[in-house]
């Protein structure tokens, strides 16, 4: 026999504790923080201009599932009403969270991000929802409250449900396109020509110019500049950046926005026709951050680069860095690179990260041969378009037919399990009529989808697929499926 029993508040309270400890020694170890000697409110913001990548997203929402689960189990005891105890877990996730990030600011080893507030605090809702899934007694009392509401009674009231819950779909979707935008560029970065800030991925070659608007240019504008580099001056406003690499040093930005191109190693003069050459001791980088290019471009989500060059080694990886916005071999908004044969590009989204990693933007077979190549990139709606030398040799990329397997897998899941539970409530309200649930079950399960996969093959150019649709109707099924299952279970065994 126990002869020091631990009562069930007590356990409860354990729980919540160990997951708060845990989440404080994953987020904050080794603690060693480091005061500034100088902070200030704008550097305060500007910590917080960072991005999650994929995995890290993953660790955030099971990081906090545990702590949501627990606070549950503790707010349930105290026989708080359901609504409240939402309110109160995802507050308390999110609280926490803002708090580890704040910390993180004074830590070397760490780097705040916001989206992270945001990906915890879903995390403590999910172990809300996972609580009251394996309490049953929790559950059942859940669903008669549901099915015995006033709302059940009122057909307006849930005609008013309906609409939220498409309300709720168009809102997903919309968050969508927010994620193939280029709003999270950091305007930190200098602008690389052959190498990055960290010195360890030269690329070894000759580059003649460099144009960057802050919009992707038409057809009829690429075909003019693939045929004289020298239109693109007649851009206008849009342009933002035009260096002509011509004698030794420096490079002055033809537009008098962004800063000289300053040469770091051994200066390197110019050959006619083929402009500077780049190697592992020679290479450029802007006196400055290059702010102004990065803040259009933020502010757009467009952007155009041209440029002609020639690699002197058909095997560099790395991939060996052409032109770089970046900080470190880490952290960019977007980089051309040479991988071996082929043009590697990386483009910092939130969904593809601050490395711009994530995703494989590569075109096969570029570096077969050491000649000049006029490369010009466009960007515009999650679509990259590469035109190498002529409008005919054209390589086209959409950020969200890239995404991998399981990123999709894991960004629909948490886009359509929630509205499984939506729909799982609807058709609980409307149980009584049932000509009204079935159109709730069907229609319920196919529209998400079909809004979700609309906007995107309209607004962001990627091709209508049948699988990503399946799959959303397969997270929204399969999840009021289960929660109905289990509730008629409860009921028959009562």
């Amino acid at each position: 026999m126990n002869r020091f029993p631990i009562s069930a508040q007590t356990f409860n309270r354990l729980i919540v504790i160990i997951s708060i400890v845990s989440v404080l020694l994953a987020t904050l170890y080794p603690f060693n923080f480091s005061i500034p000697d100088s902070f200030s409110l704008p550097e305060f913001f500007a910590n917080f201009n960072n991005a999650s990548n994929f995995q890290d997203q993953v660790n955030n929402f099971l990081l906090f599932m545990p702590l949501g689960f627990g606070f549950t189990r503790l707010l349930q005891k105290r026989r708080i009403k359901t609504g409240v105890q939402v309110f109160i877990v995802t507050l308390v996730s999110a609280g926490l969270s803002f708090t580890v990030e704040v910390l993180q600011i004074f830590l070397p080893s760490r780097m705040p991000t916001p989206s992270d507030i945001i990906n915890n605090s879903i995390g403590g809702f999910l172990g809300f929802i996972c609580f009251y899934l394996w309490n049953s007694q929790s559950f059942k009392q859940t669903v008669a409250q549901i099915e015995n509401s006033k709302a059940s009674r009122s057909i307006k009231q849930i005609i008013v449900f309906c609409i939220g819950y498409i309300f709720l779909t168009f809102l997903i979707s919309l968050l969508w396109q927010n994620t193939i935008n280029l709003s999270n560029w950091d305007a930190s970065y200098p602008l690389l020509i052959g190498n990055e800030q960290t010195r360890d991925r030269p690329w070894q070659g000759y580059m003649s110019e460099v144009y960057i608007a802050d919009r992707a240019i038409s057809k009829n504008e690429i075909a003019q500049g693939l045929a004289d580099s020298s239109y693109l001056n007649n851009l206008g406003n849009s342009l933002i950046a035009n260096y002509q690499f011509k004698g030794k040093c420096c490079y002055k930005e033809q537009t008098g926005q962004l800063p000289e191109l300053l040469w770091q190693g051994q200066p390197s003069d110019a050959q006619e026709g083929k402009g500077v050459f780049l190697s592992s001791s020679h290479w450029l980088q802007t006196a400055t951050p290059v702010k102004t290019l990065s803040q259009r471009i933020s502010k757009t989500s467009e952007f155009t680069l041209s440029t002609t060059l020639a690699t002197t080694n058909l095997e560099q990886f790395g991939p060996a860095r052409i032109i770089s916005i970046s900080g470190t071999s880490l952290r960019r908004n977007l980089t051309l690179g040479q991988q071996g044969n082929n043009l590697d590009f990386r483009l910092r989204t939130p969904i593809t990260g601050e490395n711009g990693a994530d995703f494989t933007l590569n075109i096969p077979n570029i570096f077969t041969d050491t000649n000049p190549h006029h490369i010009i990139i466009t960007y515009s709606k999650a679509t990259l378009q590469v035109y190498v030398d002529n409008l005919h040799n054209l390589y086209s990329l959409n950020l969200l037919e890239l995404m991998p397997k399981n990123q999709r897998i894991f960004y629909y899941a948490l886009t359509f399990i929630p509205l499984g539970f939506g729909l799982t409530i609807l058709t609980l309200l409307a149980k009584r009529r049932l000509i009204l649930s079935n159109f709730l079950i069907y229609g319920g399960i196919l529209i998400p989808s079909l809004i979700l996969e609309g906007i995107l093959v309209s607004e962001s150019g990627k091709n209508l697929s049948l699988k990503t649709l399946l799959l959303g109707m397969l997270f929204t099924g399969g999840t009021m499926v289960i929660l109905r299952v289990r509730a008629a279970q409860l009921k028959m065994r009562s």
